[in-house]
């Protein structure tokens, strides 16, 4: 039998790729990746189940790099044990449209979970993994059938450590006792400013205790050490575990180890020379033995893993049929066969029920009506689900029912919203979150998180303008409807009534590839009338809700609460003789995805007396009216007062729509 191979050695081949590659690009960050190198070596070589002829294989443990920035280390990793990953890849760390980018990014390189690199959030990612796999098995699993049964690991550095977010998702997976998460701490003690100790001097071990964790510290250079800390935190089922690893940045450079210039930063051709020496590694740049590429390969491995699942789940088809097929459809992101036309039907009943309601009270009754047909939906809020009215009949906590549907986020916005991108990347669910519009600020690097990683999440957001009242200016959006319509990726609806309120939640959970920010009153809004194709009209983002008499001169456009005061004004423009019309955009990025026949039938081009209204930023809608038209909405903070008030103060009134009209026509 071979000798087995030096598990140093094995360790040391992600060192020498990490910096090679990070050399070659003359950019990149060399430090993590070597300091992590054992720690890394025996979680992937010893316990990580995975399959790389299938990136994909729904049962396989999720691993989260969310230090990214050592993003070197993951590429290391996938192309050792087998994935799509080639030296050539290596190669192109860094450089246009490869496989390898600066931080590890979903959708380029087979293997990577989840984007990371703004610091913290992978680990929120992680938490939801968690939360989505323990809620998923207690759905489904049946005793015998462990089916969904796998864990979340992920490394971080004193980055995710210092950023707030660490401590609302971390206190939060505490709580919910998520035995089957595990966190691996590189403890080096520097970050890009230097020695930690000058900023950074938690008890991590305590804090982390005190959330409610198993905390074990090792050596993270001690490969023995590092096995027995993970077989204890997998046989911890009750408590999510942290292993805290002392080790060395850019362990291995004789001259960079242990200092911040090895962090963000190549080593130098001189400094790479010196450590291939100290590690005494004779090869040259991205060469590597056959016995190391034998020792680490974890194909064989890993088709056994997912043949012996695949066995298990042919035997779980067999005894539960109905279980088995609901599984595979929710894994796959699947609709159920009928949910369009009980979704249209649904809409349809809504306009012809009519009645005025607050937009938030016309949410809940949407997921009140939906969530019977998609148990999928895992619904949430951050301590405010009497406000954002997130709850539904039948809701139940998984904080008390392992097998629930909602989640009691508390005060953690940031938290909850990362953390639903995790439970959409894990797949099972579709994720929902709200707050109040204002506290989207909260959460709004996570909201460009999904964004770009094009994650099916729906954002519940209420208390949606000044509408809101006597709270006052804290608490009033003003500028935060065109952050969030400038994201890309993101469809961002404010519906003006109980049906376009419908039509946004179907839209929102049809739309696969984006998330949805849904924004709601607090204020009673008043019904619209419309006919059948108006009803269908209102999925295409933007439409013709009231049209002009005679021959049209302008045209209002407006969303949300503001929908019920162009509807006066056009009353009483119609009136005095003016054709006007009233396009109701409840979602403007879906409107301006339409062909251009839809939308020049909307808005004809030769129209150019064009008033927009919104009780928020005026300047997203000049897009629309041009430099010729003009916009009613807030250009300051609003202030204390009743809504009708505050209307009245900052002048978004029918009377002003109708006299911007009147002066440019």
């Amino acid at each position: 039998m071979p000798t087995p191979i030096n598990e140093r050695k094995l360790a040391n081949a992600i060192r020498v790729l990490s910096f090679d590659a990070v050399q070659k690009a003359n950019s990149g960050h060399p430090g993590a990746p070597m300091g992590m190198a054992d720690i890394a070596e025996v979680l992937w070589r010893k316990f990580l189940k995975h399959n790389p002829a299938d990136p994909q294989w729904h049962n396989r443990d999720r691993f989260v790099l969310s230090n990214g920035h050592g993003s070197m280390l993951i590429y290391s990793l996938l192309h050792l044990t087998g994935y799509d990953v080639s030296v050539d890849d290596l190669k192109g760390f860094r450089q246009l449209h490869s496989k390898t980018p600066g931080h590890p990014e979903l959708g380029y390189t087979p293997g990577v979970e989840t984007t990371t690199g703004p610091l913290g959030q992978g680990i929120a990612n992680a938490v939801g993994f968690a939360i989505a796999e323990k809620t998923l098995a207690a759905q489904f699993n049946r005793d015998g059938h462990n089916i969904v049964d796998h864990h979340t690991y992920a490394f971080l550095g004193d980055g995710c450590l210092m950023e707030g977010i660490s401590h609302e998702v971390c206190s939060l997976a505490g709580t919910l006792g998520l035995g089957k998460l595990v966190f691996f701490y590189d403890d080096n003690g520097i970050s890009i400013d230097g020695d930690v100790e000058g900023w950074f001097t938690d008890d991590t071990q305590a804090r982390f205790e005190a959330y409610g964790w198993q905390v074990i510290s090792v050596d993270g250079h001690d490969t023995d050490a590092i096995t027995q800390a993970t077989e204890q935190a997998i046989k911890e089922t009750t408590k999510p575990s942290l292993i805290i690893c002392k080790t060395t940045i850019g362990a291995g450079s004789p001259n960079k180890q242990g200092l911040a210039a090895s962090h963000g930063a190549p080593l130098g051709d001189d400094e790479i020379a010196l450590t291939r020496d100290a590690l005494s590694w004779k090869h040259a740049p991205f060469e590597l033995d056959d016995e190391i590429y034998e020792a680490w390969d974890a194909k064989a491995k890993g088709d056994v893993q997912q043949k012996n699942w695949d066995a298990d789940f042919e035997a779980y088809k067999k005894a539960y049929p109905e279980l088995a097929s609901e599984l595979l459809r929710r894994l796959n992101g699947e609709l159920p066969a009928d949910f369009d036309k009980q979704a249209k039907d649904y809409i349809q009943q809504t306009q012809e029920a009519g009645g005025d309601v607050a937009s938030r009270k016309a949410s809940q009754n949407a997921i009140n009506t939906l969530q019977p047909l998609l148990p999928e939906l895992l619904g949430g809020s951050a301590d405010l689900a009497g406000s954002n009215l997130t709850l539904f009949k039948g809701a139940k906590g998984i904080e008390t029912d392992s097998d629930g549907n909602y989640i009691y986020y508390g005060v953690r916005e940031f938290g909850m919203t990362a953390i639903a991108n995790g439970i959409a990347l894990h797949g099972g669910f579709i994720p929902y979150v709200a707050t109040f519009l204002m506290f989207m600020e909260y959460a709004r690097n996570a909201v460009r998180m999904g964004a770009l990683m094009k994650q099916r999440v729906i954002h519940v957001y209420t208390h949606d303008s000044i509408g809101l009242g006597e709270d006052g200016p804290t608490h009033q959006p003003v500028e935060q409807l065109t952050s969030l319509r400038t994201t890309p990726n993101l469809r961002t609806w404010r519906p003006c009534d109980a049906t376009e309120s419908a039509s946004a939640w179907v839209e929102a959970i049809k739309s696969e590839n984006n998330p949805s920010a849904l924004i709601f009153s607090r204020q009673g809004l008043p019904h619209q009338a419309r006919d059948t194709s108006q009803v269908a009209n209102i999925a295409k983002g933007g439409y013709v809700l009231a049209k002009e008499k005679g021959e049209l001169q302008a045209i209002i456009i407006a969303t949300g609460s503001e929908v019920g005061l162009a509807m006066e004004a056009h009353k009483t423009l119609s009136e005095n003789g003016v054709g006007v019309r009233v396009v109701s955009m409840p979602c403007a990025e879906i409107f301006m995805e339409q062909d251009a026949s839809y939308r020049e039938a909307v808005l004809p081009a030769n129209i150019r007396a064009r008033v927009a209204v919104e009780a928020a930023h005026i300047d997203y809608w000049y897009k629309f009216v041009g430099l010729d038209g003009k916009v009613i909405g807030m250009t300051t903070y609003g202030e204390s007062a009743p809504a009708s008030d505050l209307y009245k103060e900052f002048g978004i009134t029918a009377d002003a729509v109708v006299n911007a009209v009147n002066s440019l026509v």
